[in-house]
């Protein structure tokens, strides 16, 4: 139940109010932003909420299961509130949203409407629409171990336990060429074997794009040259001379685990399951019938 402050419900029930909505949003690496539909800015809990950033929200419904349906914000994007290249580079993925009613006239009478996190965005021109997710999405997102054949852990984590850092596994380059929107030509990985980046990691270290990283979609070996395949566009074009560093990837194969990693023994998967062919497959009519002779 909301805890409405007395002097916020006496305005609420005259009918007469000062009344703007405030959303206060924290990335999930630290950084904490403020926004109003109110026409001046308003200050909560020292967070500068701020207005002319066309900020709205669609209305919002709640059911007893504590989703909210139909749950969005829509504003505009500027250089010094939200940028297009942060939301491009993830900066602002699952960030968590407040959402208070506020009395302009006096921000201490404020209640919190919602907690949510940012879900899809789309962008149109310098504006924005936003999806807000109420806290019972996290019930419907996967959890708990899967039992698939391939290994379930990330390349390097702490179930993996291979180490990224070890010599062979890593390496660092420059772009020299550009492919295409997500595909280079690059200098400084030639001692590489072919793929062994395939499903890593890109960090960019120079460059407009430095500091951010992608997935590596396939790592290939032409004529001599080496070429990257990424699996998302940057968020600001790449150039010729843009440094990075790459750590090795893995196709979460048993063979590849063994026979690349030497790390058998911490292998998340279950190779030995039997897959849909041996569900179907119907039992041979001749021969010893004791449930180990299918037909394959």
């Amino acid at each position: 139940m909301r805890d409405i402050p007395s002097a916020l419900q006496v305005k609420l029930d005259t009918g007469v109010t000062t009344l703007a909505r405030c959303w206060v949003l924290t990335r999930r690496d630290g950084v904490v932003q403020g926004f109003t539909d109110h026409d001046g800015d308003l200050v909560i809990d020292g967070v500068i909420c701020r207005a002319g950033t066309g900020f709205d929200a669609s209305e919002a419904t709640s059911r007893f299961d504590l989703s909210v349906d139909a749950s969005e914000i829509s504003g505009a994007l500027a250089d010094d509130s939200l940028t297009e290249a942060d939301l491009a580079a993830g900066r602002y993925d699952a960030a968590q949203i407040d959402t208070f009613l506020v009395d302009w006239s006096d921000v201490s009478l404020r209640v919190l409407l919602s907690r949510t996190s940012l879900g899809e965005v789309v962008r149109q021109g310098d504006a924005f629409t936003a999806e807000l997710r109420g806290l019972a999405d996290a019930l419907s997102q996967e959890t708990g171990r899967l039992f698939t054949a391939r290994c379930a852990a990330d390349l390097g984590d702490a179930k993996c336990q291979v180490d990224l850092a070890a010599a062979g596994l890593h390496g660092t380059g420059v772009v020299t060429r550009i492919d295409g929107v997500s595909a280079i030509t690059v200098l400084g990985l030639d001692g590489f074997v072919d793929g062994l980046f395939t499903a890593g990691r890109l960090a960019w270290t120079s460059g407009a794009n430095t500091g951010q990283s992608v997935e590596i979609k396939e790592h290939r070996v032409v004529s001599g040259d080496v070429r990257l395949a990424l699996w998302q566009a940057t968020s600001e074009a790449i150039a010729a001379g843009d440094g990075f560093s790459v750590t090795a990837g893995c196709d979460k194969r048993f063979e590849t685990c063994r026979d690349r990693f030497a790390n058998s023994l911490n292998f998340r998967g279950f190779p030995q399951i039997p897959g849909n062919d041996f569900i179907v497959a119907g039992v041979n009519p001749v021969g010893n019938n004791d449930g180990g002779s299918l037909n394959a």
